[in-house]
């Protein structure tokens, strides 16, 4: 039989027992209010950073933008990806890639986050190889917020640091610039610092351009054209064992520099561990003494001024004495010599008798025209300024050696630029290193007449025909130009024997396309040249060659099938007979203008009624225009 129990249970009693079922209702009613609360926002959470990510607002990401108009339009919003623009690549004329950005990471830490520094740097070394442990044991210890351990490292490496879970370590994005092809166009493109800002020629000239916008930017750069440059300007710079070398390619009626070699070069990925003379550019920072080639220059100005013609004739028997200074000619032919004669046979007497009848008011004019008193206007920071005589030394000695290439230094595309101007038809053109757009408009100014353009062309083609520069003819390509052959000034004046030989040619002279530039820096004579190291022997034939190998690459084949008729119109005597039709001197567009500038111009009455008969409107005008220029 069950056992019954009485228990008797006191109103006190429920009470409590009441009070804690209230109370277990309500803490379940708060922990399901919790479950709800804390469910809500998971979901949002979920929804806000894996479901429906927001891009950050513009106003988080503004100041870590850069502040350009062409990353995005007003009406869009900044992505993530736009908070590192890679820097822009950079490519020829034809795409082919010159400079390129890959994308890399900076290795940094925090120290004061760090637990324990000396085995973390441990770690790293172990995926890091190359990393200097000791330093970055001393960085890790440092107490500071912020210190780079490595500045460049790879996806894969950062993966695997990332793996080792080291408090403190962070990467931010980061980049390398390489340059697939090396030693192409070194000099031209530059480079970079640690932090992938230009420093040196394209690099830093357009540094915000390629930090900013991502298109690609065009040289006018052919690196084929490059390629053929450089390896002809090597082997002669060896045969002739050469301290330096220097070549150019322009097209005359653009501007556009297709080629431009200095040698020594170097690999353009080692820039910062180069020597500055291999990084020296001698296309443009280098001011070299131009020789004969300057004595195009002579002509031309005499022809467009009408101080000489064609058939003028000019002493070259007699050497001229100035001061303890002599002027003679190399191989010289000793008796009178018409102007033909003169650049063919390179007369320095010749040339200093036709300076002389320009005159120096109107020799400064004409060089400050062509932009000689100036660096050369192209798109690189290392345009070095010409070195020249000032007014008041610009006397008659001065004129006389200038006009045979000696008293002045000029960097060599200044002589490309002037030799084209003579060779296109009269134009001055800004060079340039940017590929240029059918339609751009290219910035030019007239300096002479066609006519004289056209003479000068016959006697460019005179002097490979029948003059010194014969061993750079190529046949069906009627090339046309100059040798020149400067002695290069030492601490106590000219140094003897020791040369900068270059040869200035256009091609073809029939339709000028494109000059060539080609020199050698201090080349030395040996048993194929006789001995000599005169631009003729040493320079003329590497430029011969280089126009043999790159006019194919720019759609010019040589043309023998109307090579008799095409020489026939470039014809020019070397004696030719007075009156013989050529037109020169003409009315120069360079004077006229000079000459309505004064006309425009208030003129100062002169001190000396004899001042007046001496100083004619158009030497006023050149002085005036020459003077500013020097300033």
């Amino acid at each position: 039989m069950p056992r019954m129990e009485t228990v008797q249970v006191t109103a006190p009693d429920l009470a409590r027992r009441a009070a804690l079922e209230r109370s277990g209702q309500r803490l379940l009613l708060v922990a399901g209010g919790f479950a709800l609360l804390f469910g809500a926002v998971a979901a949002k959470l979920t929804a806000a950073t894996i479901l429906f990510p927001l891009a950050p607002s513009k106003a988080e990401t503004a100041p870590l933008i850069p502040a350009d108009p062409g990353l995005a339009t007003p009406d869009s919003s900044p992505t993530i990806a736009d908070l590192h623009q890679p820097r822009a690549t950079i490519t020829d004329r034809n795409g082919q890639i010159l400079a390129i950005s890959l994308p890399m990471a900076a290795l940094y830490a925090n120290p004061r986050e760090m637990i324990d520094p000396v085995d973390a740097a441990r770690r790293i070394k172990a995926v890091l190889p190359r990393l200097d442990e000791a330093l970055a044991i001393a960085r890790l210890q440092s107490g500071k917020q912020f210190v780079y351990l490595e500045r460049e490292i790879t996806p894969s490496e950062e993966l695997a640091i990332n793996a080792l879970g080291i408090p403190g370590i962070y990467f931010e994005p980061s980049e390398k610039r390489r340059y697939p092809l090396g030693r192409v166009a070194a000099q031209t493109l530059g480079g970079v610092d640690v932090d992938s800002h230009g420093v040196a020629g394209v690099e830093r000239e357009f540094d915000k351009r390629l930090a900013t916008d991502p298109r690609p930017l065009r040289l006018s750069i052919d690196v084929r054209v490059q390629a053929v440059m450089r390896d002809e300007l090597e082997k002669s710079k060896e045969e002739f064992k050469a301290i330096g070398a220097c070549g150019i390619v322009m097209d005359v009626n653009t501007g556009e520099v297709l080629a431009m070699v200095s040698l020594p070069d170097y690999d353009a990925n080692q820039f910062g561990e180069t020597p500055p003379d291999d990084r020296f550019n001698r296309a443009i920072t280098g001011m070299y003494e131009p020789g004969s080639t300057f004595k195009l220059q002579t002509a031309a100005m005499a022809l467009d001024f009408g101080t000489a013609h064609i058939w003028d004739e000019f002493d070259a028997a007699h050497n001229i004495r100035i001061g303890r200074f002599t002027i003679t000619d190399y191989k010289g032919k000793h008796r009178m010599l018409y102007l033909p004669e003169v650049l063919a046979y390179s007369s320095n007497l010749g040339a200093a008798h036709i300076a002389l009848g320009v005159g120096e008011q109107k020799q400064r004019l004409w060089l400050g025209a062509m932009g000689m008193f100036k660096p050369i206007p192209i798109e690189l920071p290392e345009a070095g300024r010409p070195l020249y005589p000032p007014v008041s030394n610009w006397k008659e000695a001065a004129t006389m050696t200038i006009g045979f290439g000696h008293g002045i230094a000029i960097s060599p595309l200044h002589v490309v630029r002037a030799t084209a101007a003579v060779a296109n038809g009269g134009y001055v053109i800004q060079p340039t290193i940017l590929a240029r757009d059918p339609g751009d408009p290219i910035p030019e100014r007239r300096i002479m007449t066609p006519a004289t353009s056209d003479v000068i062309r016959k006697l460019m083609r005179l002097v490979v025909t029948d003059g010194y520069g014969k061993k750079a003819d190529v046949e069906g390509y009627f090339v046309g130009g100059k040798t020149g052959t400067a002695e290069k000034v030492g601490a106590h004046g000219y140094r003897k024997h020791a040369n900068v030989s270059a040869f200035m040619s256009v091609f073809p002279m029939n339709a000028p396309r494109y000059a060539v530039y080609f020199m050698l820096d201090d080349p030395q004579g040996n048993k194929e040249t006789g001995g000599y190291s005169t631009a003729g022997q040493v320079s003329a034939p590497g430029a011969g060659r280089v126009i043999a190998r790159i006019a194919p690459m720019l759609g010019l084949f040589p043309d023998t099938e109307h090579e008799a008729q095409i020489q026939a119109q470039l014809d020019i005597p070397l004696e030719p007979a007075r009156g013989s039709g050529e037109p020169t001197g003409t009315g120069s567009p360079l004077l006229a203008a000079a000459m309505a500038e004064t006309a425009a111009a208030p003129a100062a009455p002169p001190r000396h009624p004899l001042q007046a008969l001496r100083h004619e409107a158009a030497l006023i005008v050149s002085t005036r225009q020459a003077d500013a220029a020097t300033r």
